[in-house]
């Protein structure tokens, strides 16, 4: 196992960013000269006429967010409820029709607490990490902390709850499996990790006898929920290149389980429909990314590293459509919201755009800090947390 640190994880992004940032587009693709001239800057955002209203239901502050550590904090949604942690200022749960915080967890200045990962819930419980690897679980009805455990490396991914575990995944390539009623270890399992990846990682996936978990070297594991004893392994994106650069190939979006088929993406711009009982691939796609995948009832949306988003068919994995008009925008990974799918940029802007046809159909805009995690959609309503911490939930008007 490698040893992977705050620090060297922090250089790691600086690279990671240098290194997109001299991506370039093929000449004239978006048509104007001036897009040519500043081949390596975000796309300039042209004004569109929205076809869907869109509401702004209500905003909160779920404390000091995540500034520039790319951890891409999120929130969590169950039962009527959306929970959302902070780096500095705890974990609160509010009303997801009314915005009403119904409770706060603050820890003491004195525990050194930097709530990094999560929240994740389920089964009554609401479970954060930090970046020393503590992982706090909390009663989801009244906030009251329940156990605290401890994982050997900082965690920024989100824990995944249910079927009586709790799943951490944390930075060095491990995922570790407690009891959720006494917080006791069941198991681990452990992935190495590559010297060089890109900033970030998300929640394994609880299955049906699985736990599904997206891999920094382009691969994805199934594993024994019961044991954590492998079952397969499948490679989503080849780490291939000269260099370490070239190589990157992240899985970092929590792949999405439809039935027996799974959908996972990779930073290497691949993405694949598997089989989930046997990790045999039914279909590959030139077109993906790191973050998360957006699903619609006959197609998937993914965003790319270059800020491309993708409408990519269920049956085949053809490309339906692409949006070039948010380039080198640092999108979020997709959601979809009724008729539409949702993405977020670096300049506070969310985006929805028309799933038939890619085509714009609305933008709102929050609070103007950058938005890194991907949107949830509950019951309806979209939520989106910026790096300041700060909660918006939006409806489709009808």
């Amino acid at each position: 196992m490698k040893p992977s640190s705050t620090l060297l994880r922090s250089s790691l992004v600086l690279l990671c960013a240098i290194a997109l940032g001299g991506c370039t587009t093929v000449k004239g693709w978006f048509g104007s000269k001036k897009d040519d001239a500043k081949p390596t800057e975000p796309m300039e955002l042209t004004n569109i006429t929205p076809t869907v209203k869109i509401a702004k239901l209500w905003s909160a502050n779920a404390g000091k967010g995540e500034g520039r550590m790319g951890v891409r904090q999120g929130p969590a949604v169950a039962d009527g409820r959306v929970y959302a942690a902070a780096i500095e200022g705890g974990v609160s749960a509010f009303d997801l029709q009314t915005g009403k915080q119904v409770w706060e967890f603050k820890p003491e200045k004195k525990s050194g607490l930097l709530l990094s990962g999560g929240p994740g819930a389920g089964d009554g419980l609401v479970v954060v990490g930090d970046l020393d690897g503590q992982v706090i679980a909390l009663d989801a009805a009244s906030g009251t902390e329940k156990w605290r455990a401890k994982v050997p490396n900082e965690v920024i991914a989100a824990p995944t709850v249910g079927m009586g575990v709790v799943l951490v995944r944390s930075n060095d390539g491990r995922v570790t499996a407690f009891d959720a009623a006494t917080g006791e270890r069941r198991w681990f399992w452990v992935h190495d990790v590559p010297a060089l990846s890109v900033r970030g990682n998300d929640a394994p996936l609880l299955g049906p006898g699985y736990v599904f978990v997206g891999n920094d070297d382009g691969t994805v594991s199934a594993l024994a929920a019961s044991d954590g004893r492998t079952i397969w392994d499948q490679a989503i994106g080849q780490a291939e290149g000269r260099t370490e650069l070239d190589r990157m190939s992240d899985v970092d979006g929590t792949p999405v389980l439809e039935g027996t088929t799974l959908y996972a993406t990779s930073f290497k711009k691949q993405t694949l429909a598997i089989d989930a009982p046997s990790g045999r691939p039914m279909w590959s796609s030139d077109h993906g990314g790191a973050g998360r995948i957006g699903v619609g009832s006959d197609r998937i949306v993914v965003t790319d590293r270059d800020g491309l988003v993708f409408g990519i068919d269920k049956a085949g994995g053809s490309a339906l459509w692409q949006q070039p008009g948010l380039a080198r925008r640092s999108l979020t990974g997709a959601v979809v919201q009724g008729d539409y799918a949702v993405v977020g940029d670096y300049d506070g802007y969310v985006h929805w755009l028309k799933l038939d046809n890619g085509e714009f159909a609305a933008r709102e805009r929050v609070g103007g800090k950058p938005l890194r995690a991907a949107p949830v959609v509950a019951d309806g309503v979209l939520l989106v947390q910026n790096v300041d911490g700060e909660l918006t939930a939006f409806t489709i008007a009808q």
